[in-house]
């Protein structure tokens, strides 16, 4: 390999990949130091592949700067139907082109922390992730766990791949981060950086807008809420730098399920509408009006042509 240039870095993507809610979102937004991605502890919040570009510092090394360019996934985990599907392989393509696959544990699930879980039959596909690329292994929420529960934990992932770099972090308190992205840095290649100093992610404000949108309709629904929800931004009119008018819908597929996201008499809907606009607010810094309709789509989860419709789908998506 060439000697590096003076302006070079060390450059190239990372695809984050684990189980449903292992915590791969709150580590990008915990990295990124912004709210980007949706969060809940409702599995598979994610739905897309979303890009967050971070650059770090490597004192004394040659190049001594990197650029990670993060993709979050959807928790990889077979399961039927279209959107079950185009998840899944959102992730598996995100590992596939990945020049490091960061591999995220839930450190607090005693049967999914071990290597072992990957030898499941609904796991096979996150397996397969693990096996084309440079792998890292983080433990995650190292901060709530025991500490002579980890130790078995890092020697059970180390045996199971030789040279294996196994990081413990807290995504949450961001606890060992610094390490996570050095070790991740050194998995990458020298050359040019792949995206300008000033870019975060390739994501519109509007998808952002909707992330958050759909995070607060977990949070106010919690177990009610029906797993095919999405949501779609229909209306958007920026007033001046400061401020900013959004209408919103909510897609629900069965009649049953509008009253449920309603509420009696519009409560609940009114309660979102006004978390979610605060959370609006606070990640795009404007003061935000928020309309929100409930719009019923019968059985958009399992069609084809309504997945790409809500933006599920669309370039090597297969039917």
């Amino acid at each position: 390999m060439p000697d590096a240039k003076a302006d070079d870095v060390r450059a190239g993507f990372c695809a984050i990949v684990g189980l449903p809610n292992v915590g791969k979102s709150t580590l990008l937004n915990q990295i990124l130091g912004r709210h980007l991605v949706a969060v809940s502890s409702k599995p598979q919040t994610t739905r897309d592949r979303i890009l967050g570009v971070h650059q770090i510092e490597l004192p004394g090394e040659t190049p001594a700067r990197a650029q990670i360019a993060y993709v979050d996934t959807p928790g990889i985990q077979d399961g039927k139907g279209p959107l079950r599907r185009y998840m899944r392989d959102a992730s598996v393509a995100a590992a596939n082109d990945a020049d490091v696959v960061l591999l995220l544990v839930d450190g607090l699930d005693r049967r999914g922390r071990m290597p072992d879980r990957l030898n499941d039959a609904d796991a096979a596909s996150l397996a397969q992730a693990t096996r084309e690329h440079p792998l890292i292994v983080a433990i995650n929420k190292v901060d709530k766990m025991a500490k002579p529960d980890l130790l078995p934990v890092i020697e059970a992932w180390a045996r199971w791949k030789h040279g294996l770099e196994v990081v413990p972090i807290s995504a949450s308190t961001g606890e060992n981060l610094p390490a996570l992205e050095r070790a991740i840095a050194h998995q990458l290649p020298p050359g040019p950086q792949l995206f300008p100093d000033e870019m975060v992610t390739d994501r519109t404000t509007q998808f952002i807008a909707q992330e958050i949108i759909r995070e607060q309709l977990y949070h106010q629904l919690g177990k009610e809420l029906p797993y095919a929800c999405a949501v779609q931004i229909e209306t958007w009119n920026e007033k001046g730098k400061h401020e900013l008018m959004i209408g919103a819908v909510i897609v629900v597929e069965r009649d049953s399920q509008k009253p449920i996201v309603v509420g009696r008499g519009g409560s609940r809907i009114r309660e979102l509408g006004i978390a979610a606009r605060a959370a609006v607010g606070a990640a795009l810094g404007k003061t935000v009006h928020l309309t929100l309709f409930v719009k019923v789509i019968g059985e958009w989860s399992h069609a084809e042509n309504e997945l790409r419709r809500l933006g599920y789908g669309g370039e090597g998506e297969g039917a």
